[in-house]
């Protein structure tokens, strides 16, 4: 026999062939089960029906979170009301929607039901909140301060002035521009800082924001407390402005030739 055979038939690079494939296996199995604590039992057209897919469900696991609440994953996640209807009726047609797209959370304007509670720091605190409150965070002296400026929409038409900046504690970050809108009800709309331009020259500067329309800023969702923002408002709100590059307008939705 040659050096490493076992026997005959069997020698060691042969068995670590075998070891190789077995623990290869076993790695997208333990994968392919860790992957369904998120989207699982999948949704189907069928009334009541969920499918497990390829392998059985994982036994369930338990997370302690932050706000000292559990959670227990995988789980039956409640079926989202979704006001759009298929093109077709075969399975995973494409949705249309059948009101105000960018409010109906159909394709780009679709957002995670994330938790209706505000996200905290590790000290507690509120993460994500207005500068006003935040009175350790500043604009630092060589960036142009947005707070005063017009917010120009992508019609021309001004929508309203800059009031304050919601900054994200935990990365000392900007996060989202508080905008005092010029309507009667004079309501206060939140807009992703990644949606907005801040222009500056000479003699002033304004923001613009090319997602929407002034009357779109109107009926944008906000956050239903002044001073914090929970999870979903969050993706709410970043779902409908990012929409507004598809859904504003009408010849957005057309083909460019």
């Amino acid at each position: 026999m040659q050096t490493g055979a076992i026997t005959s038939y069997i020698d060691v690079a042969q068995l670590t062939l075998y070891g190789f494939w077995i623990f290869f296996a076993g790695l997208v199995i333990y994968l392919t089960l860790e992957s369904k604590r998120e989207g699982f039992p999948l949704v189907t057209n069928r009334p009541g029906e969920r499918l497990d897919g390829i392998l059985p469900m994982p036994k369930p696991k338990t997370f302690l979170l932050h706000s000292g609440k559990t959670k227990s994953v995988p789980w039956a996640e409640p079926l989202e009301t979704v006001n759009a209807a298929a093109y077709e009726a075969w399975e995973g047609a494409p949705l249309h929607p059948l009101g105000n797209p960018m409010l109906d959370g159909v394709g780009p304007a679709a957002y995670t039901q994330r938790e209706p509670e505000p996200e905290l720091t590790m000290e507690g605190a509120h993460r994500c909140v207005p500068i006003r409150i935040a009175t350790d965070h500043s604009v630092a002296s060589e960036d142009p301060d947005p707070r005063g400026m017009n917010v120009i929409a992508a019609d021309g038409r001004i929508a309203g002035v800059v009031s304050d900046i919601w900054v994200d504690r935990a990365v000392c970050q900007a996060r989202f521009l508080e905008v005092a809108l010029a309507d009667p009800a004079a309501r206060h709309v939140l807009v992703p800082m990644e949606l907005v331009k801040v222009i500056t020259n000479a003699r002033s500067g304004h923001v613009r924001v090319v997602s929407v329309t002034a009357d779109q800023f109107t009926i944008a969702p906000v956050p239903a407390s002044p001073d914090c923002i929970t999870a979903r408002e969050e993706d709410r709100i970043a779902a409908y402005f990012a929409s507004g590059h598809l859904y504003a307008m009408p010849s957005r939705q057309e083909p460019l030739i």
